[in-house]
This record gives structure tokens, sequence and C-alpha cells, in this order.
């Protein structure tokens, strides 16, 4: 869609300037701005640009946003672990154009299945468990040291012990019983945190796997930098829970020279009570465009 869209563009602001229109321009709101932005990518002409609610990439909508809610995860889930040709020829070809942590998350994607192989190698009852001559050397001594001082245990203690000694049994018994419990416990316990942490992992890869994908598809950062940024004034959403940009690289960071304009509100309110805010964005592009190049 993003690449027949980019191909439309061009050819509507060709024919337009062969048919003496100008200047020109390119804006859109939510989905429509980031497909504006990655038509102008693709224009060798200054041109202005008034992206409404969108931002660098759409992975962070579908992947963190409030729509990552309405996808159906699961089926994605069960696609990824069973076809591994996702994990093995696709993960491959994507390049990076995000932040560090989507870096990391794709060497992790890649290389996690070795990780946890050379973890089942290890061996731990090697030389960490094994005592050496002198921590044995340190054992004997302090057992001497206890075996001289109960022998310096008065009478009464002596006989306080033995008439306790039933108590003791008991309560022996009782902590005996009370470990085997724990121990059946503990790997019920067990089994289902590990069942637990290879679901989780596998949503993680999933997750990764998809981000990435969206990120290679749709991120600005894979396409070129506008002829003249300093014509693009983008509008965002200061709580817009649709479009996060936490995580995510800024358009002024691909784009050096642009705007970005705050409003307060949502991507539903903006949209709906913000418009006035969008068409005073637009002129003042179309402004700046006039006063850098005179038609």
């Amino acid at each position: 869609m993003g690449g027949a869209l980019v191909l439309e563009s061009a050819a509507l602001l060709h024919w337009l300037e062969r048919e003496g229109y100008g200047p020109l321009g390119m804006t859109g709101i939510s989905m429509g701005g980031h497909m504006a932005s990655l038509a102008v990518t693709n224009w060798p002409k200054p041109l202005p640009l008034i992206p409404c609610l969108s931002w660098s990439t759409a992975s962070a909508v579908f992947t963190t946003g409030v729509l990552s809610k309405a996808v159906n995860w699961r089926e994605l889930e069960k696609q990824y672990f069973t076809q591994t040709v996702y994990e093995e020829e696709i993960i491959q070809m994507l390049e990076y154009c995000g932040t560090d942590s989507f870096k990391m998350g794709q060497d992790f994607v890649k290389n996690f299945p070795d990780t946890v192989g050379s973890l089942e190698d290890i061996d731990l009852t090697s030389e960490m468990f094994t005592f050496d001559s002198s921590s044995k050397a340190v054992s004997n001594e302090a057992g001497h040291c206890f075996t001289t001082n109960k022998s310096t245990l008065s009478a009464s203690s002596e006989r306080l012990l033995i008439q306790d000694a039933p108590k003791m049994q008991c309560i022996n018994q009782t902590f005996s019983t009370s470990s085997k419990s724990n121990k059946n416990l503990t790997s019920q316990q067990g089994h289902k945190i590990n069942e637990r942490r290879k679901s989780d992992t596998l949503q993680r890869e999933s997750l990764r796997f998809m981000k990435g994908v969206m990120d290679e598809c749709t991120h600005v950062a894979n396409f070129s930098v506008p002829v003249d940024p300093s014509l693009i004034i983008v509008v965002q959403a200061k709580e817009d829970a649709y479009i996060p940009r936490t995580g995510v690289r800024s358009l002024q960071e691909i784009w050096p020279g642009c705007e970005i304009r705050y409003l307060d509100g949502g991507h539903v309110s903006a949209y709906l009570f913000k418009q006035g805010l969008f068409r005073k964005a637009i002129y003042d592009a179309f402004d700046r465009f006039l006063q850098k190049y005179a038609v």
C-alpha cells in the first residue's frame, strides 16, 4: 500500500506541475499523514509537508499503541513458532533504523536459541562446589572447636537435652514432612514458571519480529530525507495513545530542520476539535515555501 501510494502521489504531482498548478504540498491526518511523509521523501524538489497526528514509523501503532489490543497476537505467535522461515530468512533481511533497544531486540531474536543452549551445557557440580584442601582444613578446625565446646556442657544442660529428646524428634519429623511437601510444591511451581517463561519468550519474539517488519516497510529513516526539511511542520497531540512516541526515533532527528508543534488532547479529540491548528500549519508551511522559493 505504501509503495502504491508513493507512486500515485508522484504521478499526481507530475501531472499538476505539467498543468501549471503550484505551489504544491502534501498533508494528511493519522495514517494519511504518514503516507504523505513517505510520498514527499521520494519527490526530488522542495515541497511543503504537513503530517498531522503521525510519527516516524507505524510499528509502535500496532505493537505498543491502543490498536495493539486489536491484533491477534496468538495467531501470529503460532505462525512464527511453526513457520521457521520468519526467523531464518525474513528477519535476516531487516535493517536497523530504530533505537538501540530495537537493535538489541533483533539480536536477541536471532541468537536466542543459541544462548539458551550454552546455558544448558554448564556443569553446576564442577570446581565451584568442590572444596580444596585449605577449605577442608578450615572445616576440620571448626569441627574441633565445636567438639571441645560441646564437652564443656554442664550436666544440667545435658539432662535438659535428654528430657526434651522426644519433643526434638517430633519437631524433626514435622520439618522433614514439611520439607518433602515444599519440594513437591516447588517442583510444580517451577514447571508452571517454565511454561509461563516459554510463552512469554515466544510472545516477545513474535512482537519484536513484527516490529522489525513494520519498521522495515514504514520507518521514514529507510527513505530519503526530503529536499528541504524546513518546509515540514509536524502536528502532534500530547496525549496521543494511538501514535506512541516513546522508544521511537524523533522526526527532528531523522529530518533536521523540521518543526514539530504539539497540541493538547488525544488522537481522536485532536481530529475532531483541532483541525483549525492543522490548517494553520498548512498555511505556515506554504508561506515558508513562498518566502524561500519565489514562484
